[in-house]
Formats: C-alpha cells, structure tokens, sequence
C-alpha cells in the first residue's frame, strides 16, 4: 500500500507541475507571480532557512524555469520557412536547454549533498600494507624531494608504507634516443634521480617504454608492488603527515570500498586567482567542486577518482585490469569501471595534500583542454547513460561529469547571439520587451538565485561565468577536435612550478581583445539604433543589454590574459612556528612567519644586522611534527635582511644537503593539514546576489581598464623594437 500511495502523490504532484508549467496566463499575471517566486526565494535565503525550506525554494525556482522553458518552446521560435533566422535561433534555443539540463543534473547532484564524513582512523594493529604512487614525467628534483620525503614522513607504521618514485621521464626508451641530447638528458635525470631516492628510503621504478601515459606508469608500479592499499599523488601533490589515518579506515567498513578521494588543495593561486588578486579572498574555482559537487556525489556513490590524492584497493583495480587508458583523464575513467563492476567510493572533504596549479594562462588552458578532452573521450567511448552496472543515479551524475564540458558551446552562442540582431537584423528570438522581462529576465534571476543557493560560500555570482569565458575562446576548437577525431588527443603533463617574473599579455591573449573590440562597436551600434529606430528600441535595448553583459564579462577577462609579474618564484605559506636562527656560532630566538618550497622567512629577535651579509649561510632548528621533539637544523642561505623594530627579518633560501633536510622542508610546508582547512575557512564567505554582482561589476571595470594598458603598453614596446 505504501508504493501505491508514494506513486499516487507523484503522479498528483506531476500532473500539477505540468498544469502549472503550462498553464495559459497574460503577461501581467505572469509579471506578478514571477516577483512573488524570486520575492519568496530571496526570503528564504535572507532568512537562512535550509533543510525543507531550501528544496521548496529550489522547487518554486525549478517550476519557474520550467515555464520559462515552455514558454520559449511554444511561443519564441521563428519560423521554419525562414532559415535565416530559424537557424540561428533554434541553436540559441539548444544553447540554453543545455543550460537548464545542467541546471537540472546539478539539482539532482547538490541539492542536498552529504555533510562532512568525520574522520576514520584504520583500527591499531590492523593497519593494511599500503604502496605510495608518485608517478612523475618531467618534473625537476628539488619538488619531487620535497614530495617524496612528505610521503616518506606520513604518520603510519614504516614496515606497512613503502614509497615509490614512477619515473616516465628516464625510461629506457628515452635514455637510447637516437636524439643525443634526449637520450643524456635522460640518462642524468635516471642517475640523479636513483640518487635522490636512495638517499630518501623511497623505491624508484621506470620501465623500458612511455606506453599509455600515466595510466600506462601506474600499471607498471602494480606489477612491480603488492600492497593491499595504493595511494596515488602527483609529482606536485605532497601529503600531510595524517594523510593515511584520515584515509586508510574506511576500507574496514566496506569490503566493495575501492575508492577513497580527498580534496586538491593548492599552495598557489591558478592564472585567474593570481592577475585578478582574489586568491586569499574569495574560494578558489575548484572548492566548488571537492567542497559541493563531489560531496554531491558521494551522497549517491558516485564520487570518483580525480588522479591525485587518494587511496585504492588494489583487488579492486585488479578487477578491472589495472588503471584505464582509453581517455586521458584515466581518473575518471577508471572510477566509471569501477562503479559499473558494482564497487564503492568514499570522498573526505578534508585537504590532506598541498599541490601547485598552472601559474600561467596558456598553461592553465592547455590542462583544461586535456580535462575536456578526456572528459568528451568517455562521454563517447563509455557513455555513462548506458553503461551497465550503474545505478540510475550514479548515470546521472557521471553525464553531470562529463556532459558540463560542453559548455564552449553554449557559452559561444550566448556570446554571439545578440549579435545577429544588432549587426544583421536577424530576429533569433520572436519575443516583445514585455515578455522578455516577464520570462527571460525572471528566468535568469531565479537560475542566478538557484545558483547561490546550491554553492553560497563557495562560488560568488558571476565568477562560474568568468572562468567558462576565460576557457571557452581556446577550449571550443579542443572538444570540436575530439568530437571529430575521439582517438586523437594524447596525454600532456601540466608544467609545475612556473612563475611569471614580468609583466606581460599571455601569449595566447589576442583573441579576447578581438571580441572585446566587436563587442564593443555592438555596444555603439545598439545606442544608434535605440535613437535612429524608436519603433523597436525595446527590443534594442533588451539585446544591447544582453550584448552589455557580455562586453562586461569579456573586459573582467582582458585582466584575466594580463600576466601579472610575481618576485616569488613559488608561493608562501604562513606556518607560524618557533624557531632558533643561528649565525655564525650565535643562536637567536626566532619564529617562522612563512615558508614556500624554495625558502622560509623568519622573524628573528636580537640580530645585529650589522654583522649581516647577503648569501651568507646560517642554520634554522626547529621541532618537527615528524620526531620525538628533539629540535633539527636545516642550512639556509640568506638572500635578504628587513629591520621591523626588535625583529629583523631574514628572507632565506633552504640548502638542503642530506636526505633529512628534504624531510624537514616537506614537514615545514605540508606536514600540518590544518593550517590549510583554516585558510579555506579564512575566504569562504557568501556577499548574497547583490553585493556579489555589484563587487563584480568593479572588479569587471577594474581589471578592463588594467587589460587596455597592457595592451597598448604591449603595442608601444613592439613599436620600438620594430624601430
């Protein structure tokens, strides 16, 4: 009786939903029910009401966007017999149904995601065998020695943790190259790297051949290792000491448990972060993801593996022959095995692993056009919809994964559209500016206050936008590439530890001051006609408005491609630890302020600075987290000397001589993963609708203005080198 009434409500609760969609009204009443929803939602999220209250504002929002959509499927079209206009306005039309299915698969996902899993200690005495990963290709010593030797130092029996160093960048097929100079190269980076390890304790392991990528490295470190667990972190992913007690219990309670995620957390700010100065104010792009979406997932066993971070049952990976390869986002491909094969996933909101992100635009874009690309391989090789031994849900919420890397698409049309009209006089959209704001105006505050509500603290308004422009005007030819040719895209590893020392317009920067320029003049031409055409200035003006939030949008981004020039060559983090800083054969009271992969700054009371010389070494000793509390001495060099009143502050750089001073760098910068969810915490605040809209709007004015001087500046220095 219970199924027939739970199949009764839904069919009564449907049938008024689509009465209520579909429902004929004029424009007036549709006006004034359309201010009460958005009206009823702000008041909700003024009110900060959640649990119920937050899926019936949701549900009213998801009602509105529903009648929006059938208003524009029955009433906006034009017609067929004019393909001059049809054409173009049934691909906008498709653009925006790609939105509101996003919208839709985002509801499913997030609408009320798993809180927080609390940590999972695996039981004493019963600690599994683990394998460490660090699978590297290119990436120079100095950060695998700091990765290694974290990994090396996590807080976990030592007979149970062996580390290894997957080596791709010194197979044996690179150090025979017919290329002289690849083939020494290799050679060196074998030996020093061999070297390197020994000195640390940590395994190295390379094969004869660079087959299948990553996946491919992965697999080789399988065969060649048999512990019941596998952690797996990128050359530039290093662990906090408790990475494994936070991790490893949870594949006690669940016996099909293949999979246990954590976040990426970043020490540096990605190219956005950085040229905008939003990095230690607002959350960074990809805590949407690990702080919502993928607790999201979890909530319906979907959560997947992300590459780095993470802890896998061998007998697991086993079953399915080992990391997959067909894409080259061999993560996610590897977890949608998995899933299908009917094993679990677990994801820890918690950062227990500090990384580095592209500090450069092209480099910036160059991984995301590998993520998209992989994304699209799977979308079309795996098809999730209809692959078997999923659950529905988890079928949804992979082509939620997979299918949100079509987004170029959309996002050009949108970009484009208006321009049809204002250039050519095309009408894509049969509406008057009555029903545009009764329908598409209402349409987009409730998407934006949906928005708000599913990500709040972790995503300001207009910022999702901002990165999918930033992306989309490279990204577009990427995914037509791999729609045209799936097999074609091939792994590229995501250059590590770059810094800009100048200056400068990325070198891939042209065409956003292209569009700027065309949407600019559209700016121009939609003013002349709201005067020279007053018979349709309110159509005018609803499409110059629209072509004005895309101009808008595209200045933000001309600050964006402005390379701002950093004097750190990696980025600092505060660490706040007593210290004793000696010089000479004096010892002084100091404390650490902060400290970065390269160098530490202390704070040191008592120095006579006047006994001081630049490039001089001294010594740091300090307490690791990692010891029996007994202090240890890390050489510096110093590079430079400030007087702060008692303090003098001494810029350093680190000169690590033996295996332990790598240790001791790794347990300054990555051994305490509290200090990064405090920072998470320190930025994660929501402005609200409107106060995030109006900060955007200056940061949007500001950084324009920022992009045209280094613009014309770029301009003025190609002039004189001509000359």
């Amino acid at each position: 009786m219970s199924k027939v009434a739970t199949l009764t409500a839904w069919v009564v609760i449907s049938l008024c939903l689509v009465t209520l969609i579909t429902l004929p009204v004029n424009m007036q009443t549709q006006l004034v029910a359309s201010v009460l929803v958005v009206t009823f939602m702000a008041l909700i999220k003024l009110l900060d009401a959640g649990g119920k209250w937050r899926l019936v504002a949701l549900a009213f929002g998801s009602a509105m966007v529903l009648r929006y959509v059938y208003w524009r499927t029955t009433s906006t079209l034009p017609p067929v017999n004019q393909p001059e206009n049809f054409i173009p306005g049934f691909l906008l039309y498709l653009a925006e149904m790609y939105s509101v299915v996003m919208l839709g698969l985002s509801l499913f996902v997030v609408a009320m995601p798993l809180p927080p899993r609390p940590s999972r200690s695996a039981t004493p005495g019963k600690y599994p065998k683990v394998d460490v990963f660090v699978p590297s290709y290119n990436e120079d010593a100095d950060l695998l020695a700091n990765t290694l030797a974290a990994a090396k130092g996590m807080d976990y029996p030592a007979e149970k943790l062996t580390v290894w160093l997957l080596d791709d960048g010194a197979t044996l097929q690179k150090r025979n190259s017919t290329n002289l100079v690849d083939a020494q190269r290799a050679a060196a980076r074998h030996r020093e790297l061999q070297k390197l390890c020994e000195d640390l304790g940590v395994r190295y392991l390379t094969r004869d051949r660079n087959e299948h990528a990553k996946a491919g490295n992965l697999n080789n470190g399988m065969l060649n290792s048999n512990g019941e667990l596998i952690a797996v972190f990128d050359a530039d992913h290093a662990p906090a000491r408790d990475f494994l007690f936070e991790t490893v219990g949870y594949f006690e309670d669940d016996p099909r448990l293949f999979l246990v995620q954590t976040p990426h957390f970043f020490l540096n700010p990605d190219p956005l972060e950085r040229n905008l100065r939003t990095f230690e104010k607002m959350p960074s792009e990809n805590e949407m993801f690990y702080g919502i979406i993928q607790r999201g997932l979890d909530k319906w066993n979907a959560a997947f593996f992300c590459g780095s971070a993470a802890v896998l049952r061998r007998k697991a990976l086993e079953d399915t022959s080992g990391f997959s390869g067909l894409s080259i986002t061999e993560d996610c491909e590897t977890a949608l095995a998995l899933h299908g094969r009917g094993w679990n996933s677990v994801y820890v909101d918690r950062p227990l692993i500090a990384g580095l992100q592209p500090a450069t635009f092209a480099s910036f874009i160059g991984q995301r056009s590998r993520w998209a690309q992989g994304m699209m391989q799977i979308l079309m090789f795996r098809f999730p919809l209809l692959k078997g031994g999923l659950s529905i849900p988890q079928r949804l919420c992979y082509m939620s994964s997979t299918l949100f890397w079509l987004f170029p698409f959309s996002r050009t049309i949108f970009l484009f559209a208006p321009l049809f009209y204002l250039f050519f006089d095309l009408q894509i959209f049969t509406a008057s500016g009555g029903e545009f704001l009764a329908y598409t105006l209402v349409y987009m505050l409730v998407n934006l206050t949906m928005q708000n509500y599913l990500y709040g603290a972790f995503r300001w308004p207009w910022i999702s936008e901002l990165y999918e422009y930033a992306q989309t005007v490279h990204l577009l030819p990427a995914v037509v590439s791999v729609l045209l040719n799936p097999r074609k895209p091939t792994f590229k590893v995501t250059a590590k530890d770059e810094s800009v020392l100048e200056s400068r317009l990325s070198e891939i920067s042209r065409p956003f001051f292209v569009i700027f320029a065309v949407l600019l003049i559209a700016t121009a031409l939609a003013i002349y006609r709201v005067y020279t055409e007053p018979y349709k200035a309110d159509i005018t003006l609803v499409v110059g408005g629209w072509n004005l939030l895309n101009l808008i949008m595209a200045g933000c981004a001309l600050g964006v491609v402005s390379e701002r020039g950093e004097k750190a060559a990696s980025r600092r983090v505060k660490v706040s630890r007593r210290c004793e800083f000696s010089f000479g054969e004096q010892t002084y009271p100091a404390t650490i302020e902060n400290v970065s992969a390269h160098g530490a700054r202390v704070q040191v009371y008592g120095l006579p600075t006047d006994e001081l010389l630049i490039d001089v070494k001294g010594k740091i000793r300090f307490q690791p987290y990692s010891g029996d509390g007994t202090f240890e001495t890390l050489p510096v060099k110093i590079r430079n000397v400030e007087t702060e009143g008692d303090l003098t502050i001494v810029g350093c750089r680190y000169l690590p001589e033996v295996a332990r001073h790598h240790s001791l760098v790794a347990d300054l910068i990555f051994a305490n993963s509290q200090q990064w969810s405090e920072f998470q915490r320190m930025r994660r605040g929501n402005p609200g609708l409107v106060r995030g809209t109006l900060w955007f709007l200056w940061l949007a004015l500001y950084q324009m203005s920022r992009g045209l001087i280094y613009f014309f500046r770029s301009i003025k220095t190609e002039g004189g080198a001509s000359r």
